[in-house]
């Protein structure tokens, strides 16, 4: 993009004034509509689990509701022990391959419920024997009309093509399923505090990665477990929002390769929650800090890198989602430093239609 046209657009827009900034903001208030709204289903789904006692779990979905399966994937492996494994749709919608699920969970996400590779993949998994469950915005959807059961985000309308709230409702919903899947009495009472942190992170500000990532070219986003989907989410926004090109990496897998372009000024995001991961995630800080990386943190300080602020005393389990709230807003303002709309990524639409 010209100077000319970045000038164009930075005087025409406001950070506060993009559908983007409006969407993401309204989080805390959709999470609070979603936890009430849903808990007498929850209570529901969460009997008709524990008496299926599934063997396995499969999530199936696309683009930002993937990166929350990876979240996802994470909870439900920590708190109910159970095997979860990403499904890849063109498996049954361009293969037309038949699956063994019977006695499994088949979660599918998705904002539209239309997309037809997840509509596809689910209606087989169903046949194969599979108890579907659809974590979807739009109910009235071809993925919710086939689904066992149907777990709504609740979020509202969303016009910027970048999903926020959506993303965040479906990370929230994940949280209050398996809270009530399994009972578990600290997860409740932690999203009963979601909605508070939200409102709090969104008011954590970031203006400092503004600054650094302005004239960037090539970024790494870093996380571990339960923050790597959020990782793997930021770093997709990057590119959607800000013509910037980012890739994600879980810290334990980052050394094995990608370390070896990190030189003096690349610039890092590192995620990290205060879990068992905390370790591991300050050795790899260390490593990027011996380089002279640009290293930014958030949730936590190392020497070396530059914090950011962050919501203190969440559950750990919470504070990705706090991360990626704080995140949106800081995104949202670079991609206007840019010189771009993040309303309207160049060459994408709202609703991708994959086969």
């Amino acid at each position: 993009m010209s100077k000319e046209v970045a000038m164009t657009v930075q005087t025409a827009l406001k950070p506060d004034s993009t559908l983007m900034f409006s969407e993401a903001r309204e989080a805390g208030h959709v999470v609070a509509r979603q936890l009430a709204e849903n808990e007498p289903l929850m209570v529901e789904l969460g009997e008709r689990l524990r008496a299926l006692k599934p063997r396995a779990v499969v999530t199936c979905a696309r683009g930002s509701s993937d990166h929350a399966a990876m979240y996802g994937k994470y909870v439900i492996e920590t708190k109910a022990g159970l095997l979860v494994s990403s499904a890849a749709p063109s498996v049954s919608s361009v293969y037309a391959a038949k699956q063994m699920l019977e006695g499994t969970l088949f979660i599918a996400i998705s904002q539209s419920g239309k997309s037809p590779d997840l509509v596809r993949t689910a209606e087989a998994a169903k046949a194969a024997g599979a108890f579907v469950v659809a974590l979807v915005n739009v109910t009235a959807s071809p993925l919710a009309d086939l689904a066992d059961a149907v777990v709504p985000l609740h979020a509202g309308p969303e016009k910027s093509v970048a999903a926020t709230k959506s993303y965040i409702a479906s990370l929230s919903a994940i949280l209050q399923l398996v809270a009530y899947w399994q009972d578990d009495v600290e997860l409740k009472a932690a999203l009963t505090a979601l909605p508070r942190h939200l409102s709090a992170a969104w008011a954590c500000e970031w203006g400092a990665a503004v600054e650094t990532l302005l004239e960037a070219r090539n970024f790494f986003v870093v996380g571990r477990g339960a923050g790597f989907g959020i990782a793997l989410e930021a770093a997709l926004k990057f590119k959607e929002t800000c013509g910037l090109h980012a890739e994600a990496y879980s810290a334990a897998e980052v050394k094995h390769g990608p370390m070896a372009i990190v030189n003096e000024g690349f610039p890092v995001l590192v995620f990290s929650q205060n879990d068992a991961t905390r370790g591991g995630v300050e050795d790899i800080v260390h490593d990027f800090t011996g380089r002279g990386a640009k290293v930014m943190t958030a949730g936590f300080k190392a020497d070396g890198a530059a914090p950011l602020a962050s919501v203190e005393g969440a559950d750990p389990l919470i504070e990705p989602i706090l991360f990626i709230q704080s995140f949106y807003r800081m995104a949202n303002a670079l991609s206007i430093a840019r010189g771009y709309n993040p309303d309207e990524p160049p060459h994408l639409n709202k609703v991708t239609e994959t086969v």
